[in-house]
C-alpha cells in the first residue's frame, strides 16, 4: 500500500495518494489531478469539488503511512526452491 491521506464523504472516499515523487488527488477512483505536495493536492481537491466538506488542512486527514505487502507472510521454503527451480 502507498502512503496516503484519506477523507470519507457521503458521495465517495477522497484520496491523496503518493505516487513517485508526485501525490494523486482522488475521488473514489476518479483522479482529479496530480501535484507536487499533499498541501496542493488539498487545495486542488477543495477547488475540484466546492459542494464537498473537505477539510483545508492536511492535518484533519487520516494518515496511512505505505505498508508494502505488509499483509503477506513471508515465503516457505517450498516456495523459494519452485521459484529457484523456474
Amino acid at each position: 500500500m502507498l502512503a496516503q491521506y484519506v477523507f470519507s464523504s457521503a458521495d465517495a472516499p477522497f484520496r491523496i495518494v503518493r505516487h513517485g515523487h508526485r501525490w494523486r488527488a482522488l475521488q473514489g477512483d476518479r483522479e482529479l489531478g496530480r501535484f507536487d505536495t499533499p498541501e496542493e493536492a488539498v487545495s486542488g481537491l477543495r477547488a475540484a469539488c466546492p459542494s464537498e466538506r473537505l477539510p483545508r488542512r492536511l492535518s484533519d486527514w487520516r494518515f496511512l503511512p505505505p505498508a508494502p505487502l505488509g499483509h503477506l507472510p513471508p515465503p516457505t521454503a517450498a516456495a523459494m526452491a519452485r521459484l529457484a527451480a523456474a
